[in-house]
């Protein structure tokens, strides 16, 4: 109930701040449970991902400081979150999103970069979607990357692929794995390719916080030049 209540909020909140969104391919999801995968490029897009892929419902993860406040412990629970130990990730990481979709449910939705500053695709994905039996569905989205520019009404394009099957029969050896990989970003490189030829991802956060970090390094060096002087 809650979960329908906030995404039918959100529509409406973000047609309001945005415009309509559009939506590629969406009629060929499939009725059943699957794992949404996708290149992570704004905190907003799997947002996104799920309003379009709707009525069908998604579980995610997230990191679990984000379950220390008892309001945001509240909301995230009944949104089908889970939490995640991203610095010494357990057995959980895969054991509870198996469950999940083999309930059949819920959908989850995964990026395999597991950041929007990181390009390489890592195999948690594979690995779930082989246990759980249920297909991979790429996914991309195309737009504004900071709220900033969400607000200037700039048009957001979402596009969903084929379904990737998981051999159950494929082992998922550093071989294996790179042979999904390889599949997932192709179909990411499809689909951007099919919203827009001339399509390049900036990652415009992440450049701003190198920027910083080269800045800082700059002023402590001059600092213990400064010092050696003295």
């Amino acid at each position: 109930m809650f979960y329908s209540f906030l995404r039918g909020f959100i529509r409406v909140l973000l047609a309001l701040i945005n415009g309509h969104a559009k939506y590629l391919h969406r009629e060929d999801l499939p009725d059943g449970p699957y794992i949404l995968v996708g290149p992570h490029r704004t905190w907003f897009d799997p947002i996104y991902f799920a309003l379009g892929a709707s009525p069908r419902k998604f579980s995610f993860m997230a990191k679990e400081e984000l379950f220390q406040n008892p309001i945001l412990r509240w909301i995230l629970n009944h949104a089908n979150a889970f939490p995640v130990n991203r610095d010494h990730p357990g057995p959980s990481v895969i054991k509870t999103p198996v469950r999940i979709l083999r309930q059949g449910d819920l959908s989850l939705i995964i990026f395999p970069s597991g950041s929007r500053h990181s390009a390489e695709l890592k195999g948690g994905a594979a690995v779930i979607a082989k246990m759980a039996k249920v297909p991979l569905i790429p996914a991309v989205y195309q737009g504004p990357l900071t709220f900033k520019q969400l607000l200037t009404r700039k048009p957001v394009t979402v596009a969903y692929g084929q379904p990737i099957t998981v051999d159950r029969k494929l082992k998922l050896d550093e071989a294996g794995q790179a042979q999904v990989e390889q599949q997932m970003q192709q179909a990411f490189d499809q689909l951007d390719r099919e919203i827009d030829p001339t399509f390049h991802y900036v990652d415009v956060t992440g450049e701003k916080r190198a920027a910083k970090a080269e800045k800082l390094a700059q002023t402590e060096e001059k600092a213990e030049k400064k010092l050696e002087k003295k």
